[in-house]
């Protein structure tokens, strides 16, 4: 799994960049509050990422911040929230914006973005109401996924799982339990093969 690039940026668009490591040029995907922290083309930088793969496409999501990643997530777990409409979101909030706004129950704000209309947003901050305290800047512990899977396979292959589709619960359950069956030595490749069973199961 990719989960951060560091190189040097090498063209940005609307919404993407293309950040160029050793040679090879990555297309991400990107909120303008990314797209402004990467800084001019030619300059170096580091984006957090996440890859989405579907039926009929693949692609990077890139971030500034580990914190825009987790509430990226987090809006993506919500029903008729896809990637587009997370980025928009995130374009038009700062994360302690959203986490705020959330917290209040404060859908106009969040309606702001584009696409986003008031039935969305309800759904949105009535969703993710109950988890905004525990995302970044919430208190001094800040972000603290409950359920995690320990290591870095794990998180992988949770990740992976997510990007299947999977809730970000469901998938680190999974995750726990292949890892209680194979054992810490497992390879990644066979713990998200028995993950996904599990996950599915």
């Amino acid at each position: 799994m990719i989960a951060k690039l560091s190189g040097r940026l090498d063209a940005t668009g609307e919404d993407w960049a293309i950040v160029d490591v050793g040679g090879v040029g990555y297309l991400v995907h990107c909120s303008r509050r990314t797209l402004a922290a990467l800084g001019e083309v030619g300059e170096a930088c580091t984006v957090h990422t996440e890859l989405q793969v579907s039926e009929n496409d693949m692609r990077l999501l890139g971030f500034a911040e580990g914190a825009e990643r987790d509430w990226f997530r987090l809006l993506t777990g919500v029903q008729g929230v896809g990637s587009k409409v997370a980025l928009a979101i995130l374009s038009a909030l700062s994360t302690g914006e959203l986490r705020d706004a959330c917290g209040r129950g404060d859908a106009a704000m969040v309606a702001r973005a584009n696409g986003v209309g008031p039935k969305l947003a309800g759904r949105i901050v009535n969703e993710l109401k109950d988890k905004a305290g525990a995302m970044p800047g919430s208190g001094p512990g800040g972000f603290a996924p409950s359920a995690a899977p320990a290591g870095v396979k794990g998180a992988d292959a949770a990740s992976a799982l997510e990007n299947l589709g999977f809730k970000p619960g469901v998938a680190a359950q999974a995750v726990a339990r292949a890892l209680e069956e194979l054992g810490e030595g497992a390879s990644e490749g066979d713990l998200i093969r028995v993950a996904l069973k599990k996950a599915a199961g």
